[in-house]
This record gives structure tokens, C-alpha cells and sequence, in this order.
């Protein structure tokens, strides 16, 4: 990625596609030229979350939503230290924020993160093409970056592709640091990064946890120092199919019989640790209205999501695994997806989506509960 943070709000820019097509409009936050898998979030609101959610690392983000950046910027709601998508598509930004809450513009957040972005372009056609051709790589340029269309076609298909990338030791904490539980401390959680967004510790806190968060690369030796009462897999990028060591570390605990709950990445990994497979979705779901039903209560969610791979598991039946008995506790009514997975014989589930709801609805805040009920069992 090369980027200059001047002359953003003039440059003409040229978005490519693996398979060709192109789109012309203007910069949008740092120009210079960028290259990623090009996915589309549906959300509406809930950008900053969006763009500093690490499960986006090397990913360019479409927004369906036209008119992008009317509540600005602040510090309060980012979901870690930095932005990580690795481009930013828009078609129309808003010129002038209008938030009580905003401390600068989201075109001056990009700049000044480096972040390339394109706005000014058909964003409704590039998502049907997404939707019609499946997720692929692309290419942002802008500026001195801008060459004929062939040379940058040329770039673009020699970006790695997302299938194969092992990227959660890439975002997640080098050490391990500790959330204090908010009041009464009722239990110690050791929360494996592989990816974590800022919330979810916060949320696990609101109901007396003591969250150690603990580096993608923690062993399970590390993992039970802290002498947890359960254990949280955070979400994070990348093809779970290379998540070797996050798998082997969840089948000790499961081993053990510690309490468990996984979310996006982490319902991957319990998925691979059950002996299921897992594969990569035509074009993922990303955004904060995603309908799933709970297929215990038969209760449908609105909920977040933001994952390009799905398990592999029977919708129709329970499965034996090395570890008991395991089903699909919840399922994506757009597309029939696997979103939740349980262990029937052991203290352990997991879903596909975002329960710390940051940005999007709180439908799924039972699922902290949930996990806290299990401790408490535990240690009943």
C-alpha cells in the first residue's frame, strides 16, 4: 500500500475487480492505491465500528448505505486502536458532519489513518456484481497511483487471496491485558484474541467477569494461569481452515470441560475442533440486520454479523463428536447458514455473529447470560 494524505478531496480514483470491471470517481480519505477482498456491509449506521473491527483486516468494505459519514467521528466509539480495513468504498460521504458527538470528519479519519477509500461510485451495481460474482480482490488507486486499466487489473491479481490467509495473530494483543468485571467480580473469563472488538469484554464485564484477554498465540497452559471459570474465542479474519493452534488450545478446554462460548471466528474454530469442516461463503454476510433464529426457543434475531467463511455441520440431525453430542442451535433464515453450535454433553456453544452488538441491534445479549449460566452451573 503506498498513500499520501494530500489532495484526497480532488483526486480522481479507479476502483478494479479481479474479473475486470472497473469503476471511476473520486478519492475518499488518503490517496494512493490499496488492495484487498472486496466484500459489502448492510448496515446502515455503526460505521466507526465497522472500520475498526480487526475481523475487516485486509478486506475493502462497500457500504450499501448511500450517504455515509453525516455523525462524523469521535473517540468513544471505535472497536480498537486503529481502523483495519484495508479500503473503503462509498458513493456518497456526507460534506459536513452533523453530530453533537463528532470531533472530526470520517474523510479526515481516513486521511489521517491512511486509509484509500473511492466515493462518487455506483455502490448499488458493484454490490449486485459482488453478489452475482462472489467476494474477490481488488484495487483502489487514486492520484499518481491512477495507470491504464490493464496494469492495474495486472496488480490486483497478484494481491493474495483470502482463502488460506492466517491472519488473527496479525491484529490480536501481543500481551495480555486485563478488563476488571463492573461491581461484584462472580467470575474470571480467559478471553483468547483472535481478533476481539472492544465491546466485548465490556459486555462480559457488565455481568461481573473478570476478562483476561489473552494473544492469538496463547497456550492452554497460559490459558488455565489465570485459573479462568470459563472460556471466551473471540472473532477475527482470515480462513479458519489455517487456525491450527486456536483449534488444538479449544480442544484442551473442551478436554477439560471448562465452560465455553465462541462468536464468528470462534464458532468456526469449535466447529474444526467437533471434526466438522469448514468453507468459504460466495459473498458472507456483513452488516447489522441479519435475521437468525434461535432454533431452541424458535425466536428470530436481528443481529450483526461480519464473516466470509460458514461450518460445514447437518442442519437435520445431532452429530457425534469426540466430544458428546453436538447440533446447530442457530441458523441464518436468508440462506440457511450454520450460526450457532452447542454441545449437548459438555458446557459449550458458540455463534456466527456479534452478541456484543457494537454496532447493531442487542437481540442477542442473552448469549452473555447464557455463558454466565454455565459457569454457574460449573461451579454448582
Amino acid at each position: 500500500m503506498t498513500i499520501s494524505t494530500r489532495g484526497a478531496a480532488k483526486a480522481p480514483a479507479v476502483l478494479v475487480l479481479e474479473d475486470g470491471r472497473a469503476f471511476r470517481g473520486r478519492a475518499y480519505g488518503a490517496v494512493g492505491e490499496t488492495f484487498g477482498e472486496a466484500v459489502f456491509s448492510t448496515g446502515m449506521t455503526g460505521y466507526q465500528e465497522t472500520l475498526t473491527d480487526p475481523s475487516y483486516h485486509r478486506q475493502v468494505v462497500v457500504m450499501t448505505a448511500p450517504h455515509v459519514g453525516n455523525t462524523g467521528v469521535n473517540d468513544e466509539d471505535p472497536e480498537s486502536k486503529r481502523i483495519w480495513v484495508s479500503g473503503y468504498v462509498v458513493r456518497d460521504p456526507a460534506r459536513k458532519p452533523s453530530n453533537w458527538r463528532s470531533q472530526r470528519s470520517l474523510d479526515e479519519e481516513l486521511t489521517a489513518q491512511g486509509v484509500v477509500g473511492i466515493s462518487g461510485i455506483d455502490t448499488r451495481a458493484l454490490t449486485r456484481h459482488l453478489r452475482e460474482r462472489g467476494a474477490m480482490r481488488v484495487g483502489i488507486f487514486s492520484g499518481n497511483a491512477i495507470a491504464d486499466e490493464g496494469t492495474l487489473l495486472a496488480r490486483v491479481r497478484q494481491a493474495p487471496e483470502m482463502s488460506g490467509a492466517d491472519l488473527s495473530a496479525e491484529v490480536a494483543t501481543k500481551e495480555t491485558y486485563v478488563v476488571p468485571a463492573i461491581g461484584t467480580k462472580k467470575f474470571t473469563v480467559a478471553a483468547i484474541d483472535l481478533g476481539i472488538k472492544g465491546m466485548t469484554p465490556h459486555r462480559m464485564a457488565e455481568r461481573g467477569i473478570e476478562v483476561h484477554v489473552l494473544p492469538a498465540t496463547a497456550t492452554l497452559d497460559e490459558v488455565y494461569a489465570v485459573a479462568p471459570d470459563g472460556v471466551f474465542f473471540s472473532n477475527g479474519p482470515g480462513d479458519p481452515s489455517t487456525a491450527e493452534h486456536p483449534v488444538s488450545v479449544m480442544r484442551g478446554v473442551l478436554e477439560r470441560g471448562t465452560p465455553l462460548f465462541g462468536i464468528c471466528f470462534g464458532n468456526q474454530i469449535l466447529g474444526r475442533a467437533l471434526g466438522f469442516g469448514t468453507y468459504k461463503l460466495k459473498y458472507g454476510h456483513r452488516g447489522i440486520n441479519q435475521p437468525v433464529q434461535d432454533r431452541s426457543t424458535g425466536k428470530v434475531e436481528v443481529t450483526a454479523h461480519n464473516h466470509g467463511f460458514a461450518v460445514d455441520a447437518p442442519l437435520d440431525k445431532v452429530s457425534d463428536t469426540a466430544y458428546g453430542r453436538a447440533e446447530v442451535s442457530h441458523v441464518c433464515l436468508n440462506d440457511q447458514v450454520v450460526e450457532g453450535l452447542q454441545l449437548l454433553d459438555r458446557p459449550a456453544f458458540s455463534v456466527q455473529y456479534h452478541p456484543e452488538a457494537a454496532a447493531g441491534p442487542h437481540d442477542a445479549a442473552y448469549l452473555f447470560d447464557r455463558f454466565v449460566s454455565l459457569m454457574e452451573g460449573q461451579r454448582a
